[in-house]
Protein backbone atom coordinates (compact mmCIF):
# COMPACT_ATOMS: atom_id res chain seq x y z
CA UNK A 1 0.00 0.00 0.00
CA UNK A 2 1.21 3.49 -1.01
CA UNK A 3 1.02 6.71 1.55
CA UNK A 4 -0.09 8.77 -1.23
CA UNK A 5 -2.06 8.66 -4.36
CA UNK A 6 -2.05 11.50 -6.67
CA UNK A 7 -5.21 12.52 -8.86
CA UNK A 8 -3.60 10.12 -11.95
CA UNK A 9 -1.84 7.75 -11.89
CA UNK A 10 -1.46 3.81 -14.14
CA UNK A 11 -0.34 0.64 -12.77
CA UNK A 12 0.05 -2.82 -14.14
CA UNK A 13 -2.12 -6.02 -12.60
CA UNK A 14 -1.32 -9.61 -12.71
CA UNK A 15 -4.67 -10.46 -13.18
CA UNK A 16 -7.08 -11.28 -16.53
CA UNK A 17 -10.14 -8.73 -17.30
CA UNK A 18 -12.19 -11.53 -15.57
CA UNK A 19 -10.64 -12.17 -12.55
CA UNK A 20 -10.24 -8.19 -12.15
CA UNK A 21 -13.94 -8.06 -12.88
CA UNK A 22 -15.09 -10.29 -10.52
CA UNK A 23 -12.70 -8.40 -7.70
CA UNK A 24 -13.86 -4.67 -8.60
CA UNK A 25 -17.23 -4.63 -6.83
CA UNK A 26 -16.22 -5.37 -3.64
CA UNK A 27 -12.93 -3.35 -3.72
CA UNK A 28 -15.08 -0.60 -4.53
CA UNK A 29 -17.67 -1.35 -1.71
CA UNK A 30 -20.48 0.92 -1.14
CA UNK A 31 -19.77 4.02 -3.90
CA UNK A 32 -22.22 3.79 -6.40
CA UNK A 33 -20.65 2.96 -9.87
CA UNK A 34 -21.16 2.23 -13.76
CA UNK A 35 -19.68 -0.03 -16.21
CA UNK A 36 -19.16 1.62 -19.85
CA UNK A 37 -16.78 -0.93 -21.57
CA UNK A 38 -13.72 -1.17 -20.24
CA UNK A 39 -13.78 1.13 -17.99
CA UNK A 40 -15.88 2.38 -14.85
CA UNK A 41 -16.63 5.24 -13.33
CA UNK A 42 -17.75 5.19 -9.37
CA UNK A 43 -19.26 8.24 -7.35
CA UNK A 44 -16.84 8.54 -4.34
CA UNK A 45 -19.74 9.23 -1.57
CA UNK A 46 -19.47 9.28 2.71
CA UNK A 47 -22.13 9.38 4.83
CA UNK A 48 -24.75 9.94 1.73
CA UNK A 49 -22.95 12.98 0.19
CA UNK A 50 -21.05 12.53 -2.82
CA UNK A 51 -17.47 14.01 -2.45
CA UNK A 52 -16.18 13.20 -6.18
CA UNK A 53 -15.82 10.68 -8.75
CA UNK A 54 -13.18 8.51 -9.98
CA UNK A 55 -12.66 7.01 -13.56
CA UNK A 56 -11.31 3.56 -13.40
CA UNK A 57 -9.67 2.61 -17.07
CA UNK A 58 -8.33 -0.96 -17.53
CA UNK A 59 -6.91 -2.53 -21.35
CA UNK A 60 -4.99 -6.30 -21.37
CA UNK A 61 -1.00 -6.28 -21.70
CA UNK A 62 0.86 -8.68 -23.33
CA UNK A 63 1.50 -11.39 -20.97
CA UNK A 64 4.61 -11.61 -18.95
CA UNK A 65 6.83 -14.58 -19.65
CA UNK A 66 9.55 -15.40 -16.38
CA UNK A 67 11.21 -18.97 -18.04
CA UNK A 68 8.39 -21.28 -18.83
CA UNK A 69 5.92 -18.98 -16.45
CA UNK A 70 3.00 -17.10 -18.66
CA UNK A 71 1.48 -14.39 -16.20
CA UNK A 72 -1.47 -12.11 -17.15
CA UNK A 73 -0.88 -8.20 -17.49
CA UNK A 74 -4.04 -5.89 -17.16
CA UNK A 75 -2.88 -1.73 -17.59
CA UNK A 76 -4.64 0.02 -15.03
CA UNK A 77 -5.32 3.57 -14.97
CA UNK A 78 -7.04 5.86 -11.85
CA UNK A 79 -8.21 9.28 -12.61
CA UNK A 80 -9.55 11.05 -9.58
CA UNK A 81 -12.24 14.45 -10.39
CA UNK A 82 -12.33 16.43 -6.89
CA UNK A 83 -11.40 14.48 -3.94
CA UNK A 84 -8.34 15.85 -2.29
CA UNK A 85 -5.20 13.55 -1.07
CA UNK A 86 -7.10 11.96 1.87
CA UNK A 87 -10.07 11.08 0.13
CA UNK A 88 -7.91 9.75 -2.38
CA UNK A 89 -5.92 7.99 0.42
CA UNK A 90 -9.30 6.65 1.79
CA UNK A 91 -10.40 5.24 -1.33
CA UNK A 92 -7.58 3.82 -2.27
CA UNK A 93 -6.70 1.94 1.14
CA UNK A 94 -9.51 0.08 1.01
CA UNK A 95 -9.00 -1.16 -2.91
CA UNK A 96 -5.99 -1.88 -2.28
CA UNK A 97 -6.57 -4.09 0.40
CA UNK A 98 -9.48 -5.89 -1.72
CA UNK A 99 -7.49 -6.07 -4.90
CA UNK A 100 -4.02 -7.25 -2.76
CA UNK A 101 -3.48 -10.97 -3.48
CA UNK A 102 -0.52 -12.45 -1.69
CA UNK A 103 1.33 -15.77 -2.35
CA UNK A 104 2.38 -18.24 0.15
Amino acid sequence: MQASYAAYFSREMGCTEREWLGWLPDAIGEHGWQREGDSVHVTVQQEGQTLGGLRIHWSVGALRRIASMALPCLHVSFAFEALDEAQRYTFMRRFDLYMHRGGG
